[in-house]
């Protein structure tokens, strides 16, 4: 299990971003939760195997026309850590 926080910044906000991070994480067999960030940019923690969690962020790097992404992405930034307790399923803040 690894654990990872994307930092994602662009149009990513009011848009269904965090729905459609959502529901890929699931997908993938992540847990965590993506977040608005009050700078404007989306925070995502994801709990996992790491090849799923590189997954996330190649489907995140990706046009939105290859994967159905709402929004627009400038930036992701990834930062590795600890494992977080008590995460199940993928929340929506």
């Amino acid at each position: 299990m690894e654990m990872a926080t994307f930092f994602v910044r662009g149009h990513v906000q009011g848009v269904g971003f965090r729905w459609w991070t959502r529901a890929r994480a699931l997908e993938l067999g992540l847990t965590g939760f993506a977040r608005n960030m009050s700078d404007g940019r989306v925070e995502i923690c994801a709990q996992g195997p790491l090849e799923a969690i590189e997954a996330l962020r190649e489907l995140i790097d990706q046009e939105p026309s290859t994967t159905g992404r709402p929004g627009h992405v400038h930036a992701c930034v990834a930062r590795r850590g600890d494992l977080r307790q008590g995460l199940s399923g993928f929340d929506l803040w």
